[in-house]
């Protein structure tokens, strides 16, 4: 009887290339979520910038959603962050790119893309 040749993991060239992208997703989310920071921090602290009064009128309505739409941004963004050091855990332990589904690897192009996916596209449709 042959033994179907399935593959059951990336190989180690194909995980320290998904490495790479993903190092470098981390450093741009990590430069990113800063900014989301420090504009959240701006909106806390900007008291005396805006003297007009009609100004000051018009930016406190937007201030309130600004700050509320930081605050997800930042929490989305720690989220993402997580996400793709917990993909490096993966890459270390070399289980990365397989689908925890399907136990199937995820497609390349899939994880290029969405590099701190666990589910093949088929697993995901089956979620629906």
């Amino acid at each position: 009887m042959e033994k179907e040749n399935v593959q059951v993991r990336y190989a180690d060239a194909d995980l320290a290339e998904f490495k790479e992208i993903i190092l470098k997703k981390i450093e741009k989310a990590q430069a990113d979520l800063d900014l989301i920071k420090s504009a959240y921090m701006n909106d806390l602290n900007n008291g005396t910038d805006d003297t007009s009064p009609t100004f000051k009128a018009f930016e406190e309505g937007s201030e309130t959603l600004s700050k509320e739409a930081n605050s997800q941004l930042a929490t989305r963004q720690e989220k993402f962050l997580r996400d793709l050091k917990n993909a490096l855990v993966r890459i270390e332990n070399k289980t990365y790119g397989i689908c925890r589904v399907t136990g199937k690897l995820i497609e390349k192009e899939r994880l290029k893309l969405v590099p701190h996916a666990t589910m093949s596209m088929e697993a995901k449709l089956q979620q629906r």
